[in-house]
């Protein structure tokens, strides 16, 4: 398995000074790093993969034409994400079409050790938690707590304001406990 170079804040702001002075080819380092979460941050706001995809690529493609726009006073990766986020947001309001949700996608199983599967079981249950959230309240839990952005760099990819999001964040914690609390009630009522 290749191993992905890391590269520092400076060496990425040196690697867009290169793309902005002519070396259009280098943005595909920047895409490699930063696309998975890209790809998260559209398909947690749209909840299809083919369309989080085409999200994706054209929050890159309008990073890319905006570059020269980009201030450095937030990270590379923040601004980004706050494209992506946007489009991902005008692309949902735009088709107003329900997609389907975790509750009706197959998850299959292989033959594999009780703690792998009760692992899968947490990441499930956890994942139908999350889907009864906002879509804004999902991405704020997603980037803060799975991604461990700071609440400064949360607020900045979602356009809020830092308390706003302290307040956001520690609701969507205390309704992600609350509907915890009733997947793992009726599952247990299943057994």
């Amino acid at each position: 398995m290749r191993q992905k170079a890391v590269i520092t804040i400076q060496e990425e702001y040196s690697l867009i000074d290169q793309i902005l002075a002519g070396e259009e080819a280098l943005y595909a380092t920047l895409v490699d790093k930063y696309k998975s979460f890209a790809f998260t941050i559209a398909l947690k706001v749209v909840n299809n993969r083919a369309e989080a995809e085409e999200i994706a690529q054209d929050g890159f493609i309008k990073a890319f034409h905006y570059l020269k726009k980009f201030n450095r006073e937030a990270k590379f990766s923040t601004w980004l994400y706050r494209i992506v986020f946007n489009t991902a947001i005008s692309y949902k309001r735009k088709s107003k079409q329900q997609f389907e949700s975790i509750e009706n996608s197959i998850v299959t199983y292989s033959e594999r050790a009780d703690h792998e599967l009760e692992k899968d079981d947490k990441r499930v249950f956890l994942s139908q938690a999350l889907e009864k959230l906002s879509e804004a309240d999902r991405v704020a839990v997603q980037l803060y707590y799975i991604k461990e952005y700071s609440l400064e760099e949360t607020a900045e990819i979602l356009g809020q304001n830092i308390n706003t999001l302290k307040v956001r964040v520690h609701r969507a914690r205390q309704r992600l406990a609350d509907e915890l609390k009733k997947i793992l009630k009726e599952e247990a009522l299943t057994l």
